[in-house]
C-alpha cells in the first residue's frame, strides 16, 4: 500500500520541477511541512527578498557581476534561477522572455536587456494588462520591433502586428485593418537618450551594466490623434486603450492559457498551428480562461488554478 506521506513528497516534487527548477532532499522535506495548496500560495505570492547570490557573484565573478558582456548576463540569471528562494518568480521570467523574445544581435547594449528581464521578474505574476504595458514601454523591446521608427506620417507595423500575432491573440483572430489602426495607436512611442547611447554602443557596447540606457520616451506631436477602428472599437486610441481591449477579449485568454498548459503541463503544437489545431486538453484551457476572468487578467491567479488542478497532478 502506498504510504500518503511518499506520495505527497511525490507530488511536491512534481509541482517544483514544473513551477521552478527542482530542490534537494532537505528542501523537499521542508516543504513537505505545509500542505501541497499552501506550498502552491507561497509560490504565486512570493515574498520580497534580497538575493544573497548577488554577494556571491561580484565576489567570484565580476564579469558576471559587472554586466560587462552578454555571457556574463546570462550566467549571472542562470545561475539566480537555480539558487533562488522564489523559485516560480524566475520561472515565470524566464516564461516571459521565451514568448517576448528580444536579442542581443540588436539591441546591442546588454544592460537595457537585462533590464527587460527585471521586468519580467518585478511583473511576471501580476495582471497582464500591466506586464503588456510595461512591455509595449520597454526600450529593449521597441528596439528589437522598430517602434522609434513608427510615425505619424509614416507607420512601421512591426510592433503592432507581432503584438496581436505573437504577443496577445495568435493568428486568425485579427484583420490586417487591426494591424494597422493598432499600429497607429502606438506612434510617438519611442525611446530617449538615443544620441548619447549610439556613442557609447560604438565604443563600449557591452561595458559596464551601470552605463546611462535608453528609456521609454513619448512624442505627443509624433502620435495619430484621430480616430480609429481596432477589433470592433471605435476611438482616439492611445497605446494603453488598445491594450486594454486586447486584454478584455477572450482569445487573449485563450492564447495565454494555452501558452501556460504548454510550459507548465504537456507539450502543445507549434504556435503557428493554433488557430487550426485544438488544444491538447480543451477543458484544462476552459478552466485557465475562467481564472483569468475571475481574478482580473491576474497570472498568479491562473497558475493557482493550474498547479491545483488535476489535469497538472495527473
Amino acid at each position: 500500500m502506498e504510504n500518503p506521506q511518499d506520495k505527497n513528497l511525490e507530488l511536491l516534487s512534481h509541482l517544483m520541477r514544473r513551477a521552478g527548477f527542482g530542490l534537494t532532499r532537505r528542501e523537499l522535506e521542508d516543504y513537505s511541512k505545509h500542505s501541497y495548496e499552501e506550498v502552491v500560495e507561497m509560490l504565486v505570492t512570493p515574498k520580497e527578498t534580497k538575493w544573497m547570490g548577488d554577494y556571491l557573484v561580484r565576489r567570484f565573478d565580476g564579469e558576471a557581476s559587472g554586466m560587462i558582456n552578454a555571457p556574463g548576463s546570462a550566467r549571472r540569471w542562470i545561475y539566480r534561477m537555480i539558487s533562488s528562494d522564489t523559485p516560480l518568480r524566475e520561472k515565470m521570467t524566464l516564461f516571459w522572455h521565451g514568448i517576448f523574445a528580444t536579442g542581443v544581435p540588436k539591441v546591442i547594449n546588454g544592460r537595457v536587456l537585462s533590464d527587460q528581464i527585471e521586468m519580467f521578474r518585478d511583473h511576471g505574476l501580476g495582471r497582464f494588462d500591466d506586464l503588456l504595458l510595461r512591455l509595449a514601454k520597454d526600450p529593449a523591446m521597441i528596439v528589437w520591433l522598430d517602434n522609434q521608427e513608427n510615425h505619424k506620417d509614416s507607420i512601421n507595423e512591426n510592433w503592432g502586428r507581432e503584438l496581436l500575432e505573437l504577443f496577445s491573440m495568435g493568428v486568425g483572430n485579427y484583420s490586417e485593418d487591426d494591424i494597422k489602426e493598432c499600429a497607429k495607436a502606438f506612434t510617438g512611442w519611442t525611446i530617449g537618450n538615443t544620441e548619447y547611447m549610439m556613442v557609447r554602443s560604438k565604443r563600449d557596447s557591452d561595458w559596464p551594466y551601470g552605463r546611462i540606457a535608453y528609456h521609454f520616451k513619448y512624442l505627443a506631436d509624433d502620435h495619430n490623434d484621430q480616430a480609429k477602428q481596432f477589433l470592433g472599437h471605435k476611438g482616439n486610441f492611445n497605446g494603453e486603450d488598445i491594450i486594454k481591449v486586447i486584454c478584455g477579449r477572450e482569445t487573449t485568454a485563450r492564447f495565454i492559457a494555452r501558452h501556460l498548459y504548454h510550459f507548465f503541463v504537456a507539450d502543445e503544437v507549434p504556435v503557428p498551428s493554433w488557430n487550426d489545431v485544438p488544444p491538447r486538453d480543451a477543458k484544462a484551457i476552459d478552466e485557465l480562461v475562467k481564472a483569468y476572468f475571475e481574478t482580473d487578467h491576474n497570472i498568479s491567479g491562473m497558475l493557482t488554478r493550474l498547479f491545483n488542478s488535476d489535469f497538472f497532478k495527473s
